[in-house]
């Protein structure tokens, strides 16, 4: 289970505030939250060769080396790699996948086992081991005992017959932790728990408002309606539902607010959809036109969330280091627990 980033996020404001060290903006924290994730994550690699070196126990829940396998195994995965045909200078070769099994854009973070067909393991050599055997009949590489180079981030494979069918394992990068945000009414910054894409449409209040290229006014009523779908699209996107506001004198009202209620997928900048008259407003009148920008998309604003993907039990120690990086030094952990209790409690609070 990821460790949930607003949690994180509002424990460190309250601790900062308790010891009068000022205030975090999001894009800071965002920032010392990405890099403390990667110095836990580099970590793990160290303290599994540590304590490979010394006498384990068995014993469900106290086996040190499967805990931390465990942590690793989150960011466990496999894909495919490219074959590249010999262009000179450049010979041969394979690049180092960039999805994984489920077709997900990764960053390879660390190589594992390179296999052929799923089926035959290739051995890694180094420079001069890879190509001197290749000059005896007895050790040259098979396509039964296959073997590899890495250098440059190019896999070099021998025989030379296999072009094909090459599947790498490996540890993925984790995704950089991102608590995303709208600006409320008052100006302050408004959680955003929607999971961040890059290609996603904003969801929330007023996130198509400043989009809005045309709408006939004449015979709308104020009102708010609901679950408005579009009735086309320029592009190919689907599934986008909004809520459109009008307000005015009766019959005569304008749209003032377009808030994406579900965002849909396939959408692009400069895409134009459209929202039938019939659907909002009292069922009259023309329909609403917005041109899609680049500013109502995750990449180009502050919406969406990433969470932290390290494994919950590492909650605390993420604190620990986050708040270090602020210059708060806490010697006792139960005052991470404390605080993480406090603001689940006030949001409890604050949905009942």
């Amino acid at each position: 289970m990821a460790i949930n980033i607003n949690t994180v996020y509002k424990t460190v404001l309250l601790i900062l505030n308790k010891e009068e060290r000022g205030y975090v903006t999001p894009d800071e924290f965002n920032k010392i939250a990405t890099q403390v994730q990667l110095e836990i994550f580099e970590q793990y690699g160290e303290d599994l060769n540590q304590q490979l070196r010394v006498p384990q126990t068995d014993t469900d829940y106290a086996d040190r080396v499967a805990a931390i396998d465990e942590h690793l195994s989150i960011f466990k995965t496999s894909g495919p790699a490219t074959y590249v045909a010999a262009a000179s200078p450049t010979p041969a070769h394979f690049t180092l996948p960039t999805t994984d099994v489920f077709n997900n854009t990764v960053e390879l973070y660390r190589l594992g086992v390179v296999n052929y067909k799923e089926e035959v393991e290739l051995q890694r050599l180094q420079r001069m081991d890879f190509y001197n055997i290749q000059k005896s009949p007895l050790t040259k590489s098979t396509e039964t005992f296959p073997t590899y180079l890495l250098e440059n981030e190019r896999l070099f494979v021998k025989p030379n017959t296999i072009t094909s069918n090459i599947n790498c394992d490996f540890l993925r990068k984790p995704l950089d932790p991102r608590w995303g945000y709208s600006i409320g009414l008052v100006g302050q910054y408004v959680y955003d728990p929607t999971v961040y894409g890059p290609l996603l449409l904003n969801t929330g209040s007023g996130t198509l408002t400043s989009s809005i290229t045309g709408v006939n006014p004449t015979d709308k009523n104020p009102t708010t309606t609901t679950g408005v779908t579009q009735s086309g699209t320029t592009g190919s996107g689907v599934g986008l539902t909004v809520s459109i506001t009008t307000t005015g004198a009766a019959g005569a009202a304008t749209v003032t607010d377009v808030s994406i209620t579900s965002a849909g997928t396939g959408y692009a900048s400069t895409d134009t959809v459209t929202f039938s008259g019939a659907s909002f407003g009292g069922g009259v009148g023309g329909n609403l036109e917005i041109t899609l920008q680049d500013f109502n998309f995750n990449s180009n604003s502050t919406y969406g969330s990433t969470q932290i993907e390290l494994d919950v039990s590492e909650q605390t120690s993420f604190i620990l280091k986050t708040l270090f990086y602020f210059g708060v030094v806490v010697k006792d952990p139960q005052i991470i627990q404390v605080a993480a209790s406090q603001i689940q409690q006030e949001e409890n609070n604050s949905k009942s």
